[in-house]
């Protein structure tokens, strides 16, 4: 079975990330993509060799029409999620949108019983759950090797040059640091702690946004507590560069994980304070085939709308 992927929204990181991932994955074709500017779309088709007859198109809907087209990849900016999404889930194509899956809980839940009522798959591209590391260590912490679970911590922060960021900005996001890196950064809390220390029962932030006086987060600091007693903190900000880490505490030791946070699939994991050794492979390769296999198995993505849509209140209360 092949599926052709289009992707909607060909900036950076579809450039970088997920059209590489799909070229790469084993039955899966970069078919199409949509750009509110047909050139740009042109230009991303033949890099990137996108292999439908009419590959690119200005017009999203128009893109839609193609029977041959199985699944759209939404990397638009976050508040234009829930449109593009509805619109591919009415035109019977699967949907893997980037995060956050939309920009308020309302519009989650909206297009999430869009894909359910028309029979598609929603998967959320949270790529930090195919990072080897990362999915070796919650292996081994689930089956116990630190102990029951009593804290987890992400700090992940990066240097803005400026507030022109469009994130930073209300027209086409609604967070800014917690949009770009703080919900991934949930997401592996989330994954690392809700198999055994249940639901997030409270959540608490501090939000600062006064170097630039952006209407949205330039630094926030959210912490967590789960229905087993269990707590979490995260940390992000635009305004510093800092080492990026994420740790697991339980009543028999730790794990810490430094430099993994990102597109790499790279850094140094500590389990125990020892090494632990893993193979360093593309993480998005990974996302987009468990986002393939998903459709072809009929099951859902390892990272569904309904993680998503948890995700997106969780940011909607902290900030």
């Amino acid at each position: 079975m092949t599926l052709n992927f289009g992707i909607a929204g060909p900036g950076s990181i579809a450039d970088r990330a997920l059209s590489p991932a799909i070229k790469k994955t084993d039955g899966v074709n970069l078919w199409s993509v949509a750009s509110r500017n047909k050139a740009r779309a042109q230009k991303f088709a033949e890099k990137h060799d996108a292999m439908a007859e009419k590959p690119a198109f200005d017009n999203y809907e128009e893109m839609l029409e193609d029977p041959k087209l199985d699944a759209v990849v939404i990397s638009t900016p976050d508040r234009t999620h829930h449109d593009y999404g509805v619109k591919a889930a009415r035109a019977g194509k699967h949907v893997l949108t980037e995060k956050p899956m939309t920009a308020s809980s309302r519009e989650g839940r909206d297009l999430l019983n869009s894909c359910l009522d028309h029979g598609v798959k929603l998967g959320i591209a949270y790529h930090l759950r195919w990072h080897a590391g990362h999915r070796e260590l919650i292996k081994l912490i689930h089956n116990g090797a630190i102990g029951d679970i009593q804290h987890a911590r992400i700090h992940w922060t990066f240097k803005a040059k400026d507030d022109s960021n469009w994130r930073a900005h209300e027209d086409l996001g609604r967070w800014w640091g917690l949009a770009g890196v703080g919900t991934h950064g949930l997401d592996l809390i989330r994954w690392a702690m809700v198999p055994t220390c249940g639901e997030v029962v409270t959540i608490e932030s501090t939000v600062a946004h006064d170097y630039w006086n952006s209407p949205h987060d330039e630094t926030a600091m959210v912490n967590l507590k789960f229905e087993s007693g269990a707590t979490a903190e995260l940390t992000t900000s635009v305004l510093f560069n800092s080492e990026s880490q994420f740790s697991v505490y339980g009543r028999e030791g730790s794990a810490v994980c430094r430099r993994t946070l990102g597109p790499h699939g790279g850094g140094n994991i500590r389990l125990l304070d020892e090494e632990l050794d893993y193979e360093q492979v593309n993480p998005y390769a990974g996302e987009i085939r468990d986002f393939a296999l998903a459709i072809e198995e009929d099951r859902a993505p390892e990272v569904d709308g309904k993680e998503g849509l948890r995700n997106v209140e969780i940011l909607e209360q902290a900030a």
